[in-house]
């Protein structure tokens, strides 16, 4: 497994801006944000509507919220964290005592890792762009499925996110993405109130 999740695992610090778009049955919304990654597994997303409305930020090490503002931002915009890495390019390792599976075959490798009644599933399609698909379940309900299309170099262009419980849509378009040699101290702390 170690193989198949080491191309999407982050290695070097990166920054990448998008604009979104959040749909569901009843309204629609949108805005700009940005997530900074730093390897091996922390994050830190920044998401405002039209004119910095409805700002939220969060911190995110692993599958944990450090820090939200406000307290439920992660769990209003991704139901869970490995969907929202998943809209990144990115793969968790399974937790202890997962029961792996997977299989390779001509450039797709998919691979699912089930503890439990829970299933996370990746599968991961070569050339240009790159497919990165991941869908979780808790017993036999899927919690959500987040498509992503990448660069060659595993830099993001786009990513949909949908919860058919809701049922609701997330779309991230990428707009610009850098390679920083590091952050600010500060990027992981909360903004001031």
């Amino acid at each position: 497994m170690q193989s198949w999740v080491a191309p999407s695992a982050p290695t070097t610090y990166q920054l990448h801006r998008f604009t979104w778009r959040f749909r569901d049955e009843v309204s629609s919304a949108g805005g700009r944000g940005s997530v900074r990654i730093a390897p091996p597994d922390s994050l830190r997303f920044d998401v405002a509507g039209p004119l910095g409305s409805g700002k939220s930020a969060a911190v995110v090490v692993g599958e944990a919220a450090q820090w939200a503002q406000p307290e439920d931002a992660v769990k209003k915009l991704v139901p869970s964290y490995p969907l929202m890495w998943a809209m990144m390019g990115i793969a968790r390792m399974p937790a202890p005592g997962a029961e792996l599976r997977g299989l390779a075959e001509g450039n797709t490798t998919a691979w699912q890792y089930v503890n439990g009644a829970d299933t996370v599933a990746y599968a991961r399609t070569a050339g240009n762009p790159v497919r990165f698909v991941a869908e979780v379940r808790q017993g036999e309900k899927i919690v959500g499925r987040a498509e992503s299309k990448l660069r060659p170099d595993g830099t993001p262009i786009s990513a949909r996110l949908t919860v058919p419980s809701v049922p609701a849509r997330l779309d991230l378009t990428f707009t610009a993405s850098t390679r920083p040699s590091a952050f600010a101290p500060e990027t992981w702390t909360p903004p001031a109130p």
